[in-house]
């Protein structure tokens, strides 16, 4: 699906499929690993199963492809249409919201130039990389400027943006969204999509990453995985962590909109509990995350960190854009854990 949505077979278009299968692969990771209160393999929910959640990643897939190319609200709802076409459960609204502009964003720095034996990654930037030296044309070594890129990104958002970001909202049905007297999702907005957000950034997470530039996703997630991956981590250990670390840096929105304030700061400290009794690293550690896990699993999802598991996708699909899958996707297992490149 993914090649025959590409266009011509020139650098522009392999760059924009491989941001496209960075984005597919993010959310087919997070959706495996074991994340405490979340649906995974072998851990389904009774209203929505995991492989709902694998038909969502490779959905978004095409819509994706032309992130670069197209308005931003305009992916956004084309991606949500997609998944609808496969699943009738709101799957992966939040993620397509984090990875849209993330890829956008992305398209812009990565333009290979194919009558020349370098990438460039910007007009008037002093960093290149040999193309024979690259492992892919997702290059290594470029996320600190891709935060700068998406925060124009998200600086150019119209009305229209906004416009089409509601319709995707509509159609998603997310649980729990209540009406607000300002810029409602159920009429029409009037503010563009980066100002509609600003609005509701107080009472949730992904919302409130439009207005600082993905600073959960670049200052607290993607540092975390990195990490874990260094500490050779197999994909799903590395990701529990990185979601838990997420998790125990701010209370759920999520968890907040449909249990209260009090449950998400309780979850919120679990969390931080779990990673003081060492996480994935530990046996006392992996005893606390099946204890949480039991804990927040009650019958209409109350306790379901849901905005952490969104920002552990954007984490990692920032660090598979940034070459971390062929940096390490041969490291071993780390502790009690298998290789995702094993399976």
């Amino acid at each position: 699906m993914i090649a025959a949505a590409s266009g011509e077979a020139t650098g522009h278009s392999i760059a924009a499929v491989d941001v496209a299968i960075a984005a597919q692969l993010a959310c087919l990771l997070e959706a495996s690993a074991p994340k405490p209160g979340n649906v995974s393999r072998g851990r389904h929910f009774a209203d929505v199963g995991y492989e709902a959640f694998l038909a969502s990643a490779a959905a978004i897939g095409g819509p994706l492809i032309e992130a670069g190319s197209r308005p931003l609200g305009e992916t956004v709802r084309l991606a949500i249409e997609a998944t609808a076409r496969w699943t009738r459960s709101n799957t992966n609204l939040g993620i397509v919201l984090l990875l849209a502009p993330l890829a956008r964003a992305a398209r812009v720095w990565l333009k290979p130039d194919t009558t020349a034996k370098t990438v460039r990654l910007k007009p008037d930037t002093m960093h290149e990389v040999a193309a024979r030296d690259a492992p892919s044309p997702v290059v290594s070594g470029f996320s600190p400027t891709l935060r700068d890129t998406v925060r124009e990104v998200l600086a150019q958002t119209t009305v229209d943006d906004a416009r089409e970001v509601y319709a995707a909202i509509r159609l998603a049905a997310p649980g729990g969204l209540g009406r607000v007297a300002e810029q409602d999702v159920a009429g029409e907005p009037t503010q563009t999509l980066v100002d509609v957000m600003r609005l509701a950034a107080d009472r949730d997470a992904i919302a409130r990453e439009y207005t600082n530039a993905f600073a959960s996703t670049f200052l607290v997630g993607v540092p975390a995985l990195e990490c874990a991956r260094r500490d050779n981590l197999s994909w799903d250990d590395a990701i529990v962590e990185t979601f838990l670390t997420l998790l125990g840096s701010t209370p759920d929105t999520h968890i907040a909109r449909r249990g209260g304030a009090a449950l998400a700061a309780e979850v919120s400290s679990q969390a931080r509990a779990v990673l003081a009794a060492g996480g994935v690293r530990t046996d006392e550690g992996r005893i606390a995350i099946e204890r949480m896990d039991r804990a927040l699993r009650d019958p209409d999802h109350l306790a379901n960190p849901g905005a952490a598991a969104d920002l552990t996708a954007a984490a990692i699909f920032v660090v598979l854009l940034n070459g971390g899958w062929q940096r390490s996707s041969g490291a071993p297992a780390g502790k009690g854990g298998h290789d995702a490149a094993s399976r």
